[in-house]
């Protein structure tokens, strides 16, 4: 069964930096020494999640575009976090909202990730590197019936998830998480 492993960028000095710390990328340099290989290590268009790819000592196989719903999503899920309960619970009922930019969002981002698992046989693994609150977001919905209670925080840099792919089914399943 093929496997997708998303990860959270590595570490950047500041939240409005472009490029990874060295920090960062020491980071990144050690967990890609625990994980792959990879058929296919996919990144979104920021440059530390390029960055924290390559630092891993992953080739960029493929560039994941910005989805054009991006900035409703930020808005909405920014409003978000005066709501309460734990952090995973707070994203599924965003993300639960029909007809919402964030559910909509979640969504595409979920479809993102099932088409690349697509091509993959047996045994291959894809990597994903994305982005803190967007990753979550992705996997709530794919997990919609899932005790988001019990998954604790949202990710910090490198952390993230492993997920089995079932491809006559076209569904992911068995999500292990992975925190530093």
């Amino acid at each position: 069964m093929p496997m997708l492993e998303i990860r959270r960028h590595s570490k950047r000095n500041g939240d409005e930096a472009v490029h990874l710390s060295q920090e960062g990328v020491e980071l990144a340099r050690w967990s890609g020494t625990l994980m792959g290989p990879f058929e296919v290590v996919a990144a979104s268009v920021a440059p530390r999640a390029r960055e924290t790819a390559i630092a891993m000592g992953f080739a960029v196989t493929l560039e994941l575009p910005t989805l054009p719903n991006v900035n409703g999503f930020l808005q909405e899920s920014q409003a978000a976090t005066y709501d309460v309960g734990a952090p995973f619970t707070r994203l599924a009922r965003l993300v639960n909202r029909r007809g919402s930019t964030a559910s909509d969002y979640a969504h595409a981002l979920a479809r993102q990730w099932s088409d690349l698992m697509a091509p993959l046989g047996p045994g291959d693994a894809a990597l994903v590197i994305g982005h803190g609150g967007h990753i979550e977001c992705g996997l709530v919905t794919l997990f919609p019936e899932a005790n988001h209670d019990e998954w604790g925080a949202l990710f910090g840099y490198m952390e993230g998830a492993r997920l089995h792919y079932d491809a006559a089914a076209r569904r992911f399943h068995d999500i292990e998480f992975v925190r530093g």
